[in-house]
């Protein structure tokens, strides 16, 4: 039997792949109570309450059995007719389920197809959208909290507030425009100057909580780099709390660069591990060091680390004058156990300097600290939102968009101008005003049960 339903129809397995103990068939599209009866060998199910059902084939053999949930659009997250089909979570079982649905005129959704017509349907906002992927993708309990506070709609209130006194600074500048001979006078007496200044105030808080909440999404990136056999592997190991890495005692031991992530409150910290530079005739440890310069370039902040025994000697001074110039950088000097100096943090030639053992963990913690205030992040997530790089890139050209209004108030048109690409820019955190190239690569990027 085929309904013969539109194409509008989307279907897809929402739970992850692999075995499970149920599994989620999701389907979306107009008019699906035919689509419901056919799957469930004639049954009606009852708006918003789980069914216990048969799932059947075109012959009307059982597939599975299990719950079909029936939601009515609008009143579903996708904002039209959403069925839920929750039956045995093994992939054959749902492969099977999933042929039924194409079988009954759906087609297979797209990745993130689900969310995007919950969009599109204005159920959810796009900063609202994008936070379903970074829920479902939260690297920590932070991150995952600040991630919910966005798809409940924090953020995009605190974006709408500012469009909305936009919007009103707007149509007062705009208003002097018929009367050129009163315009700068008008503006004086309605305090334009003050509201505006007010309002970037406001964004900037905005752009504080943005930029923390960029941390806990996107976290950190930090590279290992020193002579050989200086500690950086114990180092990993110690700031990973496991033995991530080999140590031992032969320089030249880590020949490839080595990644794990590890959560410092809250923040996701990607550590990268390389090989020890030095000239060598060894071809694979040559590839290794090519790596890690190359994992330097990537990285956001580099540690340096030394035999606190040495200090800084002209091989490893070598490698700090070849790395770039912009990127912060810690000084460690390990193996205080050996050398007999006290654990704590000072400053060497203007960059921060921590002295500890990664081999006994004393000042490590330390360390940890240190790597959160370079970064910015002050360690409440409370008042964060979970912001995307595109965001942080939508409020800066807004907060520069309003400068240019503050320098030239004087000059209405231009000052009417300023407010409007501020607006705008804005306006594409949420979706108000948002090119449709830019929609399809948001999406994209989602799974395909979402």
């Amino acid at each position: 039997m085929n309904l013969a339903y539109t194409p509008t129809t989307i279907c897809a397995v929402a739970t992850a792949p692999g075995r499970g103990g149920v599994g989620v068939i999701r389907i979306s599209g107009q008019g699906l109570l035919p689509f419901a009866q056919a799957i469930s060998a004639g049954k009606t199910p009852k708006p918003r309450y789980a069914m216990y059902s048969d799932f059947v084939g075109a012959d009307g053999q059982a597939i599975d059995n299990g719950l079909l949930l029936y939601f009515p659009g609008p009143a579903s997250f996708t904002g039209e007719d959403v069925i839920e089909l929750q039956g045995h979570g093994g992939p054959v079982v749902l492969k099977m389920l999933l042929q039924r649905c194409l079988q009954l005129g759906a087609r297979l959704a797209e990745p993130g197809e689900f969310t995007k017509r919950a969009f599109l349907n204005d159920k959810l906002d796009l900063a609202q959208a994008e936070s379903v992927a970074d829920l479902i993708d939260a690297a920590s309990e932070s991150a995952a909290r600040s991630a919910l506070k966005s798809l409940k709609g924090a953020f995009s209130s605190e974006i709408h507030t500012l469009v909305e006194q936009l919007i009103t600074l707007r149509m007062l500048v705009e208003a002097t425009l018929d009367f050129p001979e009163e315009d700068i006078d008008f503006l004086e007496k309605a305090d334009a100057v003050g509201k505006l200044h007010t309002l970037r105030a406001q964004l900037q808080t905005v752009q504080a909580s943005a930029r923390q909440g960029a941390l806990l999404r996107e976290g950190m990136h930090v590279v290992l780099v020193g002579e050989p056999n200086v500690g950086k592997s114990s180092l990993m190991n110690a700031l990973a709390g496991d033995d991530i890495a080999i140590v031992t005692d032969i320089a030249g031991t880590t020949r490839d660069t080595v990644r794990e992530e590890i959560v410092i409150d809250g923040v996701p910290v990607h550590i990268i591990d390389t090989a020890g530079l030095r000239d060598t005739d060894d071809v694979v440890e040559k590839i290794g060091i090519a790596r890690t310069w190359q994992a330097v370039e990537r990285a956001d902040l580099a540690l340096v680390l030394a035999d606190s025994r040495d200090g800084i000697r002209p091989p490893l001074q070598a490698i700090l004058d070849r790395l770039p110039p912009a990127l912060p950088r810690v000084h460690v000097f390990n193996k205080v156990d050996l050398s007999g100096e006290e654990v704590g943090r000072s400053e060497q030639d203007g960059h921060p300097l921590v002295r500890l053992s990664a081999r006994s963990h004393a000042g490590v913690d330390v360390l940890k600290a240190l790597l959160l205030e370079m970064i910015g992040y002050h360690g409440d997530s409370e008042g964060v939102f979970l912001a995307r790089e595109r965001h942080l890139d939508a409020i800066a050209r807004a907060e520069q968009h309003l400068s240019l209004a503050a320098q030239d108030w004087q000059q209405v048109e231009i000052f009417a101008e300023e407010l409007r690409m501020a607006q705008n820019a804005l306006s594409e955190i949420t979706g108000r005003f948002t090119p449709d190239d830019l929609l399809g690569v948001i999406f994209s990027r989602f799974c395909i049960g979402k």
